[in-house]
C-alpha cells in the first residue's frame, strides 16, 4: 500500500490522499477541489481512480466530486447522515462560507459504521465519527487512520457549525483515544501526526477521554 498527500486545496486548504492498491487502482480520501490537478496526479503516478471515500459532506471536502465522478466513473461513497449534503448546496456550506461555482452529485452510495470498503487487497472500516457533521467519520486501514475534521494535529473539528455538536464530538474524541493501536493520523487539515502524540499532548482528546475516565 502506498500513500500519497496532495497539495492542499479549496480555499480551506483541505488536504486530500491518495491510497494505491498493488494492482495500480486508486482510492481518493476526500476530494475538496480542482478535479484536473487531482486526476493529473493520479494518473501521472500511474494509477486508475476507482472510488473517492468522503469523510463528511462538506464543500472543502466533496468540491470535486461531481467533476471527478463524471470523468472517470468511480464510485462515490460518504456515510449515510451525510449523504443529502453532497445534493444540497446550503448542507455543503457554500452559502455559509460564500463559495460559488460548486456542483451537486446525486450519483454516490451510502456506508455505515462498521463498513469494510474494500479495493483489490485495500480494506477501510468506517468509523463513525459524528460531531463536525452527523455523517463524519474515520477511515482505519492498516496502521493508518485518516480523520477528516474529526481529530487535527493538537486540535480538533469545528463544532459551531449547523449540524455540528458538542457533546457528540466528545464522544467520537473518547473512541478514537480508546483505540489500541498507535495509528499514523493524517488528517483534512494539519499535518499528519500520531495517536500516540495526540493522546500525550491534544488537549481536546486528553479533556475527552479524561471526562470519561480513561486516563
Amino acid at each position: 500500500m502506498d500513500i500519497y498527500k496532495l497539495r492542499p486545496l479549496s480555499i480551506c486548504d483541505t488536504n486530500s490522499f491518495v491510497v494505491a492498491s498493488n494492482a495500480g487502482n486508486a482510492v481518493l480520501i476526500d476530494a475538496p477541489a480542482d478535479a484536473d490537478y487531482i486526476l493529473s496526479s493520479i494518473e501521472g503516478k500511474g494509477l486508475t481512480l476507482k472510488k473517492i471515500l468522503l469523510t463528511h459532506g462538506h464543500f472543502d471536502h466533496v468540491g470535486a466530486v461531481a467533476d471527478l465522478a463524471e470523468r472517470t466513473g468511480c464510485e462515490v461513497l460518504i456515510h449515510e447522515d451525510d449523504l443529502p449534503k453532497l445534493t444540497d448546496l446550503s448542507a455543503m456550506l457554500c452559502g455559509f462560507f460564500r463559495v460559488k461555482g460548486l456542483r451537486t452529485y446525486d450519483g454516490a452510495k451510502a456506508f455505515a459504521d462498521g463498513d469494510i470498503i474494500t479495493q483489490d487487497e485495500l480494506e477501510f472500516e468506517v468509523v463513525h465519527t459524528p460531531g463536525h457533521t452527523s455523517g463524519s467519520v474515520c477511515f482505519i486501514i492498516e496502521d493508518v487512520m485518516f480523520t477528516g475534521d474529526t481529530l487535527f494535529k493538537r486540535s480538533m473539528g469545528r463544532t459551531d457549525m449547523p449540524d455540528g455538536d458538542e457533546a457528540a464530538m466528545m464522544r467520537s474524541l473518547r473512541l478514537i483515544g480508546s483505540l489500541g493501536e498507535d495509528f499514523r493520523v493524517l488528517s483534512g487539515h494539519t499535518p499528519e501526526t500520531t495517536l500516540g502524540d495526540e493522546r500525550k499532548y491534544n488537549y481536546y482528546l486528553k479533556s475527552a477521554c479524561e471526562a470519561a475516565g480513561d486516563y
